[in-house]
């Protein structure tokens, strides 16, 4: 196997990876599956970026069509429609978590007072990849 076989391989395993993380997508996705799917994202585009300078259009021409898919995938499918939703989405659950704690007051039981310092928690992680994916639509624009 010689290293374009290597390197074609390897973008085929980590294009399936991304095609089944974005094909799993859904309104109710957890932070972990949030940043796993935009770190692959990443992960990919930046192996195409680099393969792309260093692949001849003659001799690596199935290579080339197989980096035209997976860009069109993420150019189409992630950035135009599921990229927009994820960020939506994390929006409005930041929205619902702060209004829930806003209105939460008078005197508390030790368990409303646990259960608001996890919306709290819940809350900052919410914003913190909020801010993780702003910075991918950042690199978009």
């Amino acid at each position: 196997m010689n290293s374009t076989d290597e390197i074609s391989s390897m973008l085929d395993t980590e294009s399936q990876k991304l095609e089944n993380l974005i094909s799993n997508i859904s309104d109710e996705m957890g932070i972990h599956e949030i940043v796993e799917t935009y770190y692959q994202v990443m992960n990919v585009s930046s192996m195409i970026s680099m393969l792309k300078q260093q692949l001849d259009s003659v001799t690596h021409k199935a290579l080339l069509e197989q980096i035209d898919k997976t860009e069109q995938l993420i150019s189409e499918k992630f950035n135009t429609i599921l990229h927009p939703k994820i960020l939506e989405n994390l929006s409005n659950s930041i929205q619902e978590t702060t209004t829930k704690l806003q209105s939460n007051s008078g005197e508390k039981t030790k368990e409303e007072i646990e259960n608001e310092s996890q919306m709290f928690e819940d809350l900052r992680k919410k914003m913190s990849t909020k801010e993780f994916v702003e910075q991918y639509d950042k690199g978009l624009a």
